[in-house]
């Protein structure tokens, strides 16, 4: 079985060990800090939590932060003088700076860039002896289905810009020049490390003339979706991205991962790990539920016709 099959196929059983129930009879309540920059993430952590029985406040103490993308070192060095029994956060750049600060709290990640395994987060996806463990995508043939999406939109495109994360996006990218290759499209990628630097990297991919835009993910890209969305808009120009929230901002079409459900996946990590589970034992998982999610209204200004057996598998349509 190779391990893509394996995160496919995964089921977990349930572990009872009831440390976080003595815990509490000793007066002690768990505390977990959260590093999230949406309140769709805090949101969707937290239902899962109470669905499981954790009431913050009452018999868990949850510890919220912002999570600004360029601000993980700093942040990682708060968190390993913090008393917490575990921490959850998303993007590989956080994960990684939270492993160097602390090597005994738990980590629970969500990440959508890297190979879990070839990035030395985990030892296996099974069992990552670490204190890594969580929630990856890895799947960088997504990128093509995108591609395909954009075609069935607009057959005739076949020169497409992409914004991406050079330092945590190369799985992506190579997924999907592969898949353009077999298109016959033509990519022009360019890399944007800064919210500062977005407006700038956006428009100077306009420079080259794309008739669509890819934005693949990466922490700084998901802070900036909304001001990718308005560029592409403003230029009439079809995108796609893996983060279901992206039309929600104006962008023409999402397939990916629920940003919410992973958030409340996480929360099963959680219980888990209160209930005495050790982190280094919680097999890693592929997100739960994918979605593709049509902005019909931006297609509507973009002068676009959806396709009806498009709009047919959509999971999500904003009019």
């Amino acid at each position: 079985m190779n391990r893509r099959t394996f995160l496919c196929g995964l089921t977990l059983g349930p572990l009872a060990a009831p440390l976080a129930v003595a815990a509490q009879q000793m007066g002690k309540v768990p505390r977990v800090g959260v590093y999230t920059s949406t309140p769709a993430g805090k949101d969707a952590l937290g239902v899962g939590l109470r669905e499981l029985g954790w009431i913050d406040g009452q018999n868990i103490a949850i510890d919220w932060r912002g999570a600004a993308a360029g601000e993980e070192a700093a942040q990682m060095e708060e968190l390993a003088r913090r008393h917490v029994d575990a921490v959850v956060l998303g993007g590989p750049l956080r994960i990684r700076a939270a492993m160097q600060a602390t090597k005994t709290v738990p980590i629970i990640g969500i990440d959508l860039e890297s190979d879990p395994v070839a990035s030395g987060f985990a030892k296996s996806l099974a069992r990552p002896a670490t204190n890594v463990s969580g929630i990856w995508l890895d799947l960088p043939e997504l990128a093509g289905k995108q591609l395909q999406f954009l075609r069935e939109v607009l057959p005739a495109v076949n020169r497409v810009g992409v914004v991406w994360d050079d330092r945590v996006g190369g799985p992506q990218l190579a997924g999907a020049q592969s898949a353009a290759r077999a298109a016959n499209i033509s990519l022009r990628p360019i890399s944007v490390h800064t919210s500062a630097e977005t407006e700038t990297v956006v428009k100077r991919l306009l420079v080259e003339r794309p008739q669509a835009i890819l934005v693949l993910t990466a922490p700084v890209i998901f802070l900036n979706q909304a001001r990718i969305a308005d560029l592409a808009h403003e230029s009439r120009l079809p995108s796609v991205s893996p983060f279901s929230t992206y039309p929600a901002h104006g962008g023409l079409m999402a397939y990916g991962p629920s940003f919410p459900a992973m958030w409340r996946q996480a929360a099963s990590y959680v219980d888990r790990l209160l209930k005495g589970a050790k982190v280094g034992d919680l097999p890693i998982e592929r997100p739960a539920k994918f979605e593709l999610v049509i902005n019909l209204k931006t297609a509507r200004a973009l002068d676009l016709t959806i396709p009806p057996s498009l709009m047919l598998r959509a999971d999500q349509v904003i009019e």
